[in-house]
């Protein structure tokens, strides 16, 4: 995993850096989105990977795929990826993107998890404490998983605030062990 990132990553900040210089983050997020999307639909990667092809027809076939929904910039960057056979890091790219972008914009998506559903005042009121802890806008997003027995767990990038029943009972039984 740390290889596709790694290879991922010069690629993401050259994206980043063009849509930023060309105000177009925004557009280049959702093409990107769209693009890295349909390379993982069932089947593509057949045809992404097939050795049969030329990299101009793989990138051709991924833009026709797309359609109208990317540009010229984001076609001419998949034609890159695909010349240098990294077609098949463009969900990673995006991901990474979306992150270069999230640090810009001084935001963070949230995932809160729950043995119960929270109602919206809970978590407006854990977003106002984690985007002052994190000093970012706290975009929050809960799900309910009854394996927690109680508390929540917290994911934020790289941060996790495992605050849930079953992490304290895992982390008791591994003191024990030791």
């Amino acid at each position: 995993m740390a290889e596709i990132s790694t290879l991922a990553r010069p690629y993401a900040k050259a994206a980043f850096e063009y849509a930023r210089e060309k105000g177009a983050l925004a557009q280049w997020s959702e093409q990107l989105g769209t693009v890295a999307a349909v390379t993982l639909v069932e089947g593509m990667d057949k045809v992404l990977d097939n050795p049969s092809l030329t990299d101009e027809q793989q990138a051709q076939i991924l833009n026709d795929v797309c359609g109208d929904a990317s540009g010229a910039e984001v076609k001419n960057f998949v034609s890159i990826l695909s010349s240098n056979k990294r077609l098949s890091l463009l969900p990673e790219i995006r991901v990474q993107f979306e992150l270069l972008k999230s640090n810009l914009e001084k935001s963070v998506d949230v995932e809160v998890v729950s043995a119960f559903d929270l109602d919206d005042a809970t978590a407006s009121r854990l977003a106002d404490v984690l985007g002052k802890k994190l000093e970012r806008e706290v975009k929050v997003s809960t799900s309910t998983d009854n394996d927690l027995l109680g508390g929540v767990l917290i994911r934020a990038g790289d941060l996790v605030i495992d605050g849930s029943v079953r992490g304290r009972l895992n982390k008791l039984a591994e003191a024990m062990n030791s």
